[in-house]
């Protein structure tokens, strides 16, 4: 499993979400909520899908929660990699 930097996880996730919301990668904050997007239901699922593929991993069901910004969960994704590289 490759390691994931929170610039990567950053980048990963600002081109998901814009391309989910047909708007150009620079028009999605790092600092906005999740909650404040415009992702119904069905995206989000398929966007959390996409990331644990792209991961290798599960991710909590609770995550977008405690992570509520692409900032907060780009930063928690770096350190669950890192956590996960250093126990395989």
């Amino acid at each position: 499993m490759p390691k994931v930097t929170t610039r990567d996880a950053e980048d990963w996730l600002i081109e998901k979400i814009a391309h989910r919301l047909g708007v150009a990668t620079g028009e999605v904050s790092r600092e906005v909520y999740f909650d404040e997007l415009d992702l119904d239901s069905t995206e989000a699922l398929i966007l959390a899908g996409e990331l644990e593929n792209w991961l290798g991993f599960e991710l909590s069901t609770t995550t977008l929660w405690y992570h509520p910004t692409v900032k907060d969960l780009a930063a928690y994704l770096a350190e669950e990699s890192d956590r996960r590289a250093a126990a395989a």
